[in-house]
């Protein structure tokens, strides 16, 4: 897993973000912040640590794992057949789900601070657009650095839920939705 990843990287720096993938502990606490959804999008699937923790965790709940490298998103579907796994950029998939009735919760591993920044502004702006469409929705998203994953409007609040520090680097995780 180690390798793809790392040959992921040398493909396409910008999108991977990564050397390593996310620790067991992180992909664990990622799971556990999407407790209670009617679906699960996962953006930014890698080489699935997360996946398989919300495999485990939320069993029977359906999981739409999104990857926009090819070799990846192959990988993925290879090793776990069962779930709706599309190669994909994580703004055409959440755009259609927009009208998608129930509780959704985006867990996102996308690396916001090292894509090229265009991409970066449009995927927020969708993931914003698609919190706002329901108040039942929310964004799960993991990060190195001190500080939320990107700006958000006025009507979404940004919330630090944990720090894992069991992961290389450490890491954060927080929570975007509507504020109430």
């Amino acid at each position: 897993m180690h390798l793809e990843l790392l040959l992921a990287m040398l493909r396409n720096p910008a999108s991977t973000g990564a050397l390593l993938p996310s620790s067991r502990t992180l992909a664990n606490a990622m799971a556990s912040a999407a407790t209670g959804a009617d679906l699960i999008v996962e953006l930014g699937a890698g080489t699935g640590p997360v996946t398989n923790a919300l495999l485990t965790k939320l069993p029977g709940v359906p999981l739409i794992a999104v990857e926009l490298q090819a070799s990846l998103a192959h990988r993925l579907q290879h090793r776990y057949p069962a779930i709706d796994v599309r190669q994909s950029s994580a703004k055409q998939v959440v755009d259609g789900l927009i009208d998608r009735p129930g509780k959704i919760v985006l867990v996102s591993s996308l690396p916001f601070r090292s894509l090229p920044r265009h991409v970066a502004t449009e995927t927020a702006h969708s993931l914003c657009r698609f919190l706002a469409h329901d108040q039942g929705r929310k964004l799960v998203q993991f990060t190195y650095q001190p500080r939320a994953p990107f700006a958000a409007p006025r009507h979404l609040r940004w919330k630090r839920t944990a720090i894992v520090w069991r992961n290389t680097p450490p890491a954060g995780i927080w929570e975007l939705r509507v504020e109430s």
